[in-house]
């Protein structure tokens, strides 16, 4: 058995990959849209002009495969209630993702030693999703 995390961007799911492709290094492996349905879609589903938007993806970081979508293209997405932890090699490594899903996010706690971690901190990145960045020890 295998949990995967689906997340949706509400109409952000390109960008998104974007910024995961150049801040974790994540890797498509699979993207259809809206538009490759071999299904109609139901009437009213999206929003009209939605057409290219993502539908499904999968991508890669590190071990990890994801999944995400457009979902119904109703704007900003709202992640609330969890966070995905990515554990780093080292403090160095740990630092150059934190910073880099900081960009343009907010980080909630900065990174710094901690009693279960030299270095460990949390970060909600420009879509609102949270991360936290830990260096096993």
């Amino acid at each position: 058995m295998q949990v995967q995390p689906y997340l949706f961007f509400n109409g952000r799911c390109e960008e998104a990959i974007a910024f995961y492709r150049e801040a974790l290094g994540a890797e498509v492996t699979n993207l259809m849209r809206y538009k490759d349905c071999p299904d109609p879609m139901p009437p009213g589903m999206l929003p009209p002009g939605s057409e290219n938007k993502v539908m499904h993806v999968n991508f890669r970081i590190g071990e990890s495969i994801m999944m995400a979508s457009d979902g119904n293209c109703t704007g900003q997405p709202g992640f609330q209630g969890f966070s995905l932890s990515i554990t780093a090699p080292d403090e160095a490594k740990a630092k150059q993702l934190f910073e880099a899903l900081a960009k343009d996010g907010k980080v909630q706690m900065p990174m710094g030693k901690t009693f279960f971690s030299p270095c460990f901190g949390m970060v909600a990145d420009r879509f609102g999703l949270g991360w936290m960045v830990i260096v096993a020890e």
